[in-house]
């Protein structure tokens, strides 16, 4: 069964998911990357819809650069911030069997309670 090649995943990549799916805990961090998915920003353009410190703001980049979902780069004085697309597409991946697996389940009780309504009628 694919569920379980996943549970099975080698330590690397269970300690990648692990702090992917940390950063996307918060929510202040995923309105940064939500932001990212529009293009690239810089430090205090990610930090102007909420009210924290920079202090705090730098954590939560580094929470995310840590985890591997942006980047930065250098231009100059500015250090514009951009979204990784690998590490998203390793947590769907991760996720997709088990969604998969619902939607079966999902199936099979749509296709029971017709069965039941037409023996019903």
């Amino acid at each position: 069964m694919r569920l379980y090649s996943y549970m099975a995943m080698n330590t690397q990549t269970s300690n990648r998911l692990d702090a992917a799916f940390f950063a996307l805990s918060d929510s202040t961090r995923r309105a940064m990357l939500a932001r990212l998915s529009r293009g690239e920003a810089s430090v205090g353009e990610l930090a102007k819809p909420f009210r924290l410190s920079q202090p705090t703001i730098s954590k939560h980049l580094k929470v995310l650069e840590r985890a591997g979902l942006i980047e930065s780069d250098r231009d100059a004085q500015r250090r514009p911030r951009t979204l990784r697309l690998k590490p998203l597409k390793d947590i769907s991946n991760w996720i997709e069997p088990f969604r998969a697996m619902w939607e079966r389940r999902l199936d099979n009780l749509d296709r029971h309670l017709a069965t039941m309504s037409d023996q019903e009628d």
